[in-house]
């Protein structure tokens, strides 16, 4: 049994951080048994979430544990895929963790309705996650200027969605007619696009980018055929439920 540490339940999702609902859904894809429980980063072995207890440690990183458990439990879902299949998720997956994640952040952080709309989740992690009673003014200006180094920051919001939304275009069309990302059958590249996907459109703000994203028939298709194969069953942990 892994220990699957994260942030808390919000917005009907198991979880608002995408890389923390990327590893469950993994999790649940590959048929690994796990049970969660409320994260913190002062335990947390690279000071950021998620992060699992498997084999009697702790590991931190979400691709770095897939990848653990891929070579522990073998790699039933990316198996059959072509080299070419396996450059096509590697990039998806690069553009989802490196680029569209800071459009996310800047959604809920930046941008005031989006702030508003996420005060409460922030509210929620402390201190459990966080480690201490913080001033949310604190952490948002933390925030605001990690956004503003990393580059997205210096943008405007109508900026940053045309951004996104060409992501999420991208997305769309590579995916076309298919049942998942790369064919009729999933791959573990399948749980990084349906946890970001879910993550924005979970958004209770009804940005441009979220109603871009719900245009897209086969992706609100795919969102709706992955949860029912893979979360049909999903209720909040007993200590979250509302």
């Amino acid at each position: 049994m892994i220990t699957l540490y994260q942030t808390p339940v919000a917005w009907g999702t198991p979880n608002l951080s995408p890389f923390c609902f990327k590893l469950e859904s993994y999790l649940r894809m590959a048929g690994i048994p796990y049970s969660v429980k409320l994260a913190s980063l002062a335990t947390a072995p690279k000071g950021k979430v998620p992060y699992v207890e498997i084999d009697g440690k702790l590991m931190g990183d979400s691709q770095f544990i897939i990848d653990y458990l891929k070579n522990k439990h073998g790699d039933s879902l990316d198996a059959k895929l072509t080299p070419e299949q396996l450059a096509i998720g590697h990039t998806i997956r690069r553009m989802l963790e490196e680029c569209t994640y800071w459009y996310i952040v800047y959604m809920r952080w930046v941008d005031e309705e989006g702030w508003r709309a996420y005060t409460p989740v922030v509210e929620s992690m402390i201190p459990g996650v966080v480690g201490g009673p913080v001033p949310l003014t604190a952490l948002r200006q933390k925030m605001l200027q990690i956004l503003h180094d990393q580059g997205t920051g210096r943008h405007t919001m109508e900026e940053v969605q045309v951004l996104a939304k060409a992501d999420i275009s991208a997305i769309a069309t590579l995916m076309g007619k298919k049942s998942f990302l790369l064919g009729d059958e999933p791959s573990s590249f399948d749980a990084v696009v349906y946890a970001f996907l879910v993550s924005i459109i979970a958004n209770p703000v009804d940005t441009e980018l979220k109603q871009y994203t719900l245009s897209q028939e086969n992706l609100v298709r795919y969102c709706a055929r992955f949860k029912a194969r893979f979360f049909a069953n999903w209720k909040p942990p007993e200590s979250q439920a509302a």
